[in-house]
């Protein structure tokens, strides 16, 4: 079969090219590189309303999902168009790049014509790489349980961030899990996020510590939901809103309402049904950045837990070097195996 021409698309003021677009990009259902690529063009505007000058790593299939996959975090410094724009992130292990930082729709096709299925952005906007303005919240199904289980939690998530004076913005993971995001004002550390997010985990497990739990280790956490604190490390993403999800259905992190929330499924959201979706009911995380909070209470919190209860730092992913006041880096299984041998 003969290699289909390239195409050009206007995006905006610029001209995007499209090569191979017949390119299969999902065995399953069939969706080509164009099908993804048209599918950026049709959410790019709630899309970049949500990725807008962030720092984002792309995670790439050149030859589709079934191909070689790698991330990219340095824009490269050859064959790219003078108007994409990068900022500069700084790694836990101090190496800085210049990561893709989109500023208008052409940036998020760009990336897509570069086999980008999956958008990853950091929780800051430049120029403020070193002060989130987003907190993240993963609630993250462990085995046994389901994406209706954590819809359950996300609501209990949303009692507990009202009492806290935060609003939330839930969003599918594309999988099992939930995302809810909140605005909050960029005045805070990376780490100073992060023990917000922890204080915010540890009163979400109180609430209901027979479906919750904040252990890191996995041989701790039993059939429960995971709240994945560390989402707000330095250098830890998820998929953005409307980003495809590397999985045979091209499922989408797909922003809902609360009242939806409990009344969808995953697989309801995915290339062809959200564009449709956002011509219909418009989109729900467009009032997002109309209000950002502050984090106060909950670092009230983490320092209540830290001074009445005895819960101070929780463990780093595993590639951090060793962080301020962080607990012996081991599964508990393997230290008391090593204290039983001593």
């Amino acid at each position: 079969m003969p290699k289909a021409e390239a195409l050009e698309f206007e995006v905006g003021n610029r001209s995007v090219r499209l090569s191979s677009p017949d390119k299969i990009y999902f065995p399953e259902r069939g969706y080509t590189k164009r099908d993804v690529f048209e599918y950026y063009l049709a959410v790019s505007e709630p899309m970049l309303r949500a990725m807008r000058d962030r720092p984002t790593a792309l995670q790439r299939f050149p030859e589709g999902i079934e191909g070689e996959m790698f991330y990219q975090k340095r824009v490269p410094t050859r064959g790219v168009p003078d108007w994409i724009t990068t900022a500069e992130i700084k790694f836990p292990s101090g190496r800085k790049a210049d990561e893709l930082c989109p500023k208008e729709p052409g940036a998020l096709l760009w990336a897509a014509q570069m086999g980008t299925v999956v958008f990853h952005p950091w929780p800051v906007r430049a120029p403020e790489t070193e002060l989130p303005d987003e907190l993240r919240i993963d609630l993250d199904p462990q085995p046994g349980t389901d994406f209706g289980d954590a819809v359950h939690v996300a609501g209990l998530a949303r009692e507990v961030l009202a009492d806290a004076g935060l609003t939330g913005y839930p969003k599918t993971s594309g999988g099992r899990g939930v995302h809810i995001y909140v605005r909050i004002q960029p005045r805070w550390s990376f780490i100073d996020a992060r023990h917000a997010a922890i204080a915010f985990a540890r009163e979400l497990e109180r609430r209901d510590p027979d479906r919750i739990t904040t252990a890191w280790w996995k041989e701790e956490r039993g059939e429960k939901v995971f709240i994945d604190f560390n989402q707000m490390a330095r250098d830890r993403t998820i998929a953005a809103p409307y980003s495809l999800r590397a999985n045979p259905r091209a499922t989408v992190s797909t922003p809902v309402t609360w009242e939806e929330l409990g009344s969808v499924e995953p697989d309801d959201f995915d290339l062809r049904t959200v564009p449709a979706r956002l011509a219909k009911v418009g989109d729900p995380y467009a009032g997002m950045d109309e209000v950002a909070h502050d984090l106060s209470t909950l670092l009230e919190w983490w320092e209540r837990d830290e001074r009445d209860n005895g819960l101070g730092e929780m463990p780093y992913p595993p590639d951090y070097p060793k962080m301020p006041g962080e607990p012996m880096r081991v599964q508990p299984s393997r230290a008391r195996d090593s204290g039983s041998e001593g």
